[in-house]
């Protein structure tokens, strides 16, 4: 008896959006990133997460005034590769654990946690990336 073998499909697709580094620029960049996933069919929860914090932490604590950030999404086959570049390069993420009594401080945590891995990546100057990458299991 032959067996029909079948090829899994690869995954594959780029997304980028430049927008301007505000509250409002980083709302937007995450609305926008997860109706381009929901396009794709992807897995929206944990990618959305990861997307709203990098997005928050470029467009305020990247911030320059009157420079953009970006966000860009990358698909290659079960893992999404989510990166947002600031031009505030010689700022990098805080990965230190906020106090138990203070308000803000966790979001590098979540991405932390909701991804395989995570990093940044300087250059060219003045910009920097940081960068998850979130599993797509189960989709």
């Amino acid at each position: 008896m032959n067996r029909k073998i079948t090829p899994s499909r690869a995954r594959t697709g780029q997304f980028a959006v430049q927008l301007s580094a505000t509250r409002r620029g980083a709302r937007l960049a995450r609305l926008l990133a997860t109706e381009q996933l929901r396009s794709w069919g992807l897995p929206l929860e944990d990618a959305s997460l990861v997307i709203g914090e990098l997005a928050t932490n470029a467009a305020l604590h990247g911030c320059v005034p009157g420079r953009d950030f970006r966000i860009l999404l990358s698909v290659y086959d079960d893992i999404l590769r989510i990166e947002a570049v600031d031009t505030r390069g010689g700022h990098l993420p805080c990965t230190q654990a906020p106090s138990v009594d203070s308000e803000s401080g966790r979001g590098l945590l979540l991405v932390e946690a909701l991804s395989v891995r995570w990093g940044t990546e300087h250059g060219p100057f003045p910009r920097k990336t940081v960068w998850a990458e979130v599993a797509l299991t189960g989709s």
